[in-house]
């Protein structure tokens, strides 16, 4: 009777999974073909989505053409779990044997990757496809909670049952060679996209989800039919489950590092579904990686250093140390960004390998405005912490980071090479050079310039700045509404949103993992990808590939403050690249000496050291026009500034694989030096707060 139930309840169980798997097939096949219909009816599609590879309109999600439980007789949960087991230890060794035997045609560049410890980032990637299985049985086992009180000595008996089960199966899960070659060819065959995205996206969420309550439901109904087809059988598992109970015996870990739950598995040799025990790490599977994690998986140095700025604000300021290096180069990120920009595209396309790999001492920069809002008061309020414009990014963080560097830099050289004790004290012994995108251009020229108004060094022999924000009055219409509308809605709106962020960890863990979805159903990443690009003003970077980045996640991810929005529409209202408008003269008087905000352009002629301008001839957020802005007023001052344009979007300086731009960009590393110009016909900032103060009296 008991296995005619088994079968009567397995055959049941995997036409309810089958139907199940099915109907949302066709609902994502649907949502995809409904997004496609869009794409081919909205203006401007092929554009956007020009550059994008991989793009295709059929979902990557696909379901059986069978069930698969009819190919082999067995369960297809079982199947999906014994795949991605965590038991790699045999096979790790083989892969990455074999992958050193194949480096020449695998598609990973030779690097220091290959040095690694690649066996285990081998096995973290099975660890990750099952780890997080685990937590959603744990959660949906709470929604059974009624369930299991009342009927509480089937779960008991369930309970004494697994860790026997567990034990009697220990011995049996070592995959064998052929399955690790199997692997291999998987591993390789998706070697790049794994390692650029570990998260699961919504829809397969849901999938699975639905597929463990099916197993949780039907293995409750199996445990409950054995309990009352077996009588005495189930009354010695209660007995037994007592005396061990009151022995202090505990079947869960208490230690809160993980939780444990039966899992079913299959043993190599024999395919009949048995019990072990697992516990789940990282369950929620969202890519939460770190600028840290890239490099040293990629086989790079890495160092973490703290900076506090004079205002309180802990920055993090990332390395990718050459310690004995004497070239030097500081690369700071643009909005909504963070160092992981110039790290995203691994070894080949990336800003800050290439840097590194030519011999120079990387140093990798992080502005302020994290939603965990690190600050020396760590009881900082929301509105205190946000109250910050470019302004601060231009004077507080990038001189904390530069100061940083520069005590490093000092401490360093002299320890390691003789003879530059007597330079260290005259002067840096190393040359600097930094590299900045968009609001960090921005940024790094206020602190140029204020450095030299206030006659403090800032340490920097060249400036190469991508698509520099600055000037931003030539642009289109929808910016054109958002400025007046900032600039309008600003009193009110102020006190109510202190900064543009995801605020709770589920919608950033949505977010994160809509980002995946996004990819695996190209039509529907399409029209996303559509829409954002008409909310920047037509501009065809892949924005999408920009959301999927490992820094937007459930835990942490880069923020705007309201005044640093409201800094860039005063900016495009103005048609001058001008510091914060406090608002009223007398906040302007005491900041800056004057009724008026500081216009940065005038005082282009203190810029000392050479400047490198790139536009993008596709760039719709900062156009072409906007960068030649700056040129012109440089041209005009005297500066020893070059101007370059490549055929690329706002986003394609630091996300885009470009070869074309790396090289531009080594080149001119290639030139760094010391200037001898000297600012010349220029009042000092000190001699016009004077003049202006004694004129307000």
């Amino acid at each position: 009777m008991q296995r005619l139930v088994d079968h009567v309840l397995a055959v049941t169980k995997e036409s309810v999974k089958t139907f199940t798997y099915e109907s949302l097939n066709n609902v994502v096949r649907l949502i995809n073909g409904v997004s496609a219909l869009l794409l081919t009816i909205l203006p401007g599609n092929s554009s956007i989505l020009e550059g994008i590879h991989g793009w295709e309109l059929r979902p990557t999600f696909r379901a059986p053409r069978l069930p698969r439980w009819m190919e082999n007789g067995v369960s297809s949960f079982n199947q999906f779990v014994h795949e991605f087991s965590i038991d790699s230890n045999a096979s790790s060794s083989l892969e990455c044997s074999l992958l050193e035997e194949d480096c020449d045609e695998c598609i990973c560049p030779k690097s220091p990757l290959l040095q690694s410890p690649r066996a285990s980032r081998v096995s973290s990637f099975t660890r990750q496809r099952s780890h997080w299985v685990h937590l959603l049985g744990y959660i949906f086992s709470w929604f059974f909670f009624p369930v299991k009180f009342m009927l509480g000595i089937p779960l008991y008996v369930y309970g004494s049952s697994r860790s026997t089960g567990a034990s009697s199966t220990s011995g049996s899960l070592q995959p064998s060679n052929i399955q690790a070659t199997k692997r291999l060819r998987s591993l390789r065959d998706h070697f790049i996209q794994r390692a650029t995205d570990r998260r699961r996206g919504v829809v397969e969420d849901l999938h699975l989800a639905i597929e463990i309550i099916i197993e949780a439901v039907f293995e409750f109904v199996r445990k409950a039919a054995h309990c009352l087809l077996s009588p005495i059988v189930t009354f010695t598992k209660v007995v037994k489950w007592f005396f061990s109970h009151m022995s202090g015996c505990e079947d869960v870990r208490a230690d809160g590092s993980g939780v444990s739950i039966p899992v079913d598995t299959l043993s190599e040799n024999d395919l009949t579904p048995k019990e072990r025990q697992t516990s789940f790490y990282h369950s929620l599977n969202t890519d939460a990686r770190t600028c840290q994690d890239v490099i040293t998986e990629l086989g790079y140095p890495y160092e973490a250093l703290r900076v506090v700025t004079r205002d309180g604000y802990i920055l993090l300021l990332e390395r990718i140390p050459r310690r004995d290096a004497r070239k030097v180069v500081y690369l700071q990120h643009g909005v909504f960004d963070s160092s992981m920009g110039w790290v995203s595209n691994g070894i080949v396309g990336s800003p800050a390998f290439a840097a590194y790999d030519q011999g120079y001492d990387v140093f990798l920069g992080n502005f302020r405005g994290l939603v965990s809002r690190e600050h020396i008061d760590s009881n900082i309020s929301s509105r205190q912490y946000w109250q910050y414009s470019i302004n601060e990014h231009g004077t507080e963080d990038i001189p904390a980071m530069t100061a940083k560097i520069h005590e490093i830099k000092v401490s360093e050289l002299k320890t390691s090479q003789a003879g530059l004790e007597e330079q260290c004290d005259s002067d840096q012994p190393y040359e600097l050079c930094a590299i900045s995108h968009s609001l960090g251009g921005a940024a790094i020229l206020m602190y140029v310039i204020t450095q030299r108004i206030w006659e403090k060094p800032h340490r920097l022999s060249r400036l190469i700045l991508l698509s520099p924000a600055g000037f931003h009055h030539d642009s289109n219409p929808v910016f054109t509404v958002m400025e007046y509308l900032f600039l309008v809605l600003s009193p009110l709106l102020m006190p109510f949103v202190p900064a543009f962020y995801i605020p709770t960890r589920f919608f950033r863990m949505l977010v994160n993992k809509l980002a995946r979805d996004f990819h695996n159903l190209p039509a529907v990443g399409g029209l996303v990808q559509t829409l954002i690009s008409y909310g920047v003003g037509g501009d065809s970077s892949n924005w999408i590939g920009a959301l999927g980045l490992p820094h937007y996640n459930m835990n942490d991810m880069p923020a705007v403050s309201f005044r640093v929005a409201l800094h860039m529409a005063q900016i495009k209202h103005g048609r001058k690249f001008i510091m914060f408008d406090y608002g009223s003269a007398a906040a302007n008087m005491e900041v800056y000496g004057s009724p008026q905000p500081l216009d940065l352009g005038e005082y282009y002629i203190l810029i000392d050291i050479p400047v490198d301008l790139v536009a993008g001839q596709k760039d719709k957020v900062i156009r072409p026009s906007m960068v030649r802005k700056h040129y012109e007023l440089m041209t005009h001052a005297g500066v020893e500034v070059s101007y370059n344009e490549f055929e690329y979007a706002h986003l394609d300086f630091t996300f885009s694989h470009r070869e074309e731009l790396l090289a531009y960009v080594m080149s001119r590393l290639t030139l760094v030096g010391h200037s001898t110009k000297q600012p010349t016909g220029q009042k000092s900032f000190r001699h016009r707060r004077n003049e202006g103060q004694s004129g307000s009296h």
